[in-house]
Parts: structure tokens; C-alpha cells; sequence
């Protein structure tokens, strides 16, 4: 399936009262982020994005439980957090939601607000589909569920550019990748629980 006719599943879908939630996961660097945007840009007006993101625990809790080096892993989220939050999205107009500042790499909490007039919501992270307590819980939460499929191979090149912008030399962003991101990219590929529509985005 294409990205158009994704938008034109979620129009055909969503036409009804209530609310719609899209799920939309995959791996590191699959390119989410960027689908999750087109995605709600082309649903307007009346859909936004709700990204994962803003349940990373904050660098001095990771450092206190010794998983700093392994930032975006399972552990490193508030999964029950996250997973309240998608339950108040279902049945409450208006909920509050923490952003992920990259710039400042830390959470702000009640950075945004879904109102009522969001009735599509595209959420987007990597654990979305995991089949691991208590993330396993969160599909049948969904309306649609989407993973997005990328090779290993094109994931490892994203991603040493991603680290390459935020100002790592290349051995630094090769050691990161193979200690911390590529880990957690195996994780959703091998982990993850079969969604509704698979995306080969490369």
C-alpha cells in the first residue's frame, strides 16, 4: 500500500463519531516521524500526530538505573504512562501530552494538547506493536495498526546520518549505532506483533 492510499483507508475508516487512532510503528529511522506528518497534513483538518516520544525517562533517572547507555530501549519509556495516555485519548476531548525536545534531550511535560477537534490521531514510536508486558496491550487500543519495514542495511545508513547532523564523528555515531540503536531496531523487528498494514518505506 502507498502512502495515498493509507490516507484514503484512514478517510474511508474514520468516517464515523468518535475518535480514530492510527498506529504507526517501526524501528529506528524507518522514517515514522515523516509519514506520521504527511500522514496528518493530508488527513486536515482534524488529525494530528502523538508521538511516543515524550515518555523517554529523563536522562538523571536513566543514569540512576544505570540504562543511559541503552536510551530508547523498552526500559528506558514510561510504558505505563504512555499506555494511560492512550487510553484517555479514547474516551476524553481534551488530554495533555509530553513532547521530546531533541534540542534539549529531555521530555517537556504537557508541551501540547489534543482537543476535541483532533478526531484523527496518528501515533507514532517504535514499541507501538511490541509484544512484551505492558506494551502488548496497546494494539487493540488502535483502530489501524501500521508498521513501517525498512532493510537493516538502509536503517544503519539513516541512522549514521542522523547521528552525523546532531554533530557525532563517524566511529562515535558506528559505536552508538551497534551498542544502542541497532539493538533497539532488532528489537522492534523481531518483537513486534503483526499490524493490520505493512509499509516497505525505503
Amino acid at each position: 500500500m502507498t502512502p495515498e492510499g493509507l490516507v484514503k483507508l484512514i478517510q474511508a475508516r474514520a468516517d464515523g463519531p468518535g475518535r480514530f487512532l492510527v498506529a504507526l510503528a517501526g524501528p529506528p529511522a524507518s522514517g515514522k516521524s515523516t509519514l506520521a506528518q504527511r500522514l496528518a497534513r493530508d488527513l486536515a483538518p482534524g488529525a494530528r500526530v502523538v508521538p511516543m516520544d515524550g515518555f523517554h525517562y529523563d536522562d538523571a533517572v536513566l543514569n540512576a538505573r544505570g540504562l543511559r547507555a541503552r536510551k530508547g530501549s523498552p526500559p528506558t519509556f514510561d510504558s505505563m504512562g504512555f499506555l494511560h495516555l492512550i487510553r484517555r485519548l479514547k474516551v476524553e476531548d481534551e488530554v495533555a501530552i509530553p513532547i521530546f525536545d531533541r534540542a534539549m534531550e529531555l521530555s517537556r511535560a504537557a508541551a501540547d494538547v489534543v482537543t476535541a477537534d483532533d478526531r484523527i490521531l496518528i501515533v507514532e514510536g517504535n514499541y507501538l506493536l511490541l509484544d512484551q508486558t505492558p506494551w502488548r496491550d496497546l494494539p487493540t487500543l488502535f483502530d489501524l495498526t501500521v508498521y513501517l519495514e525498512v532493510p537493516e542495511a538502509e536503517l544503519v545508513r539513516r541512522l549514521t546520518e542522523r547521528w552525523r547532523q546532531h554533530g557525532k564523528d563517524d566511529q562515535a555515531a558506528k559505536d552508538w549505532i551497534a551498542s544502542n540503536d541497532l539493538p533497539n531496531a532488532l528489537t522492534v523487528i523481531r518483537d513486534s506483533l503483526p499490524a493490520e498494514i505493512v509499509l516497505r518505506n525505503v
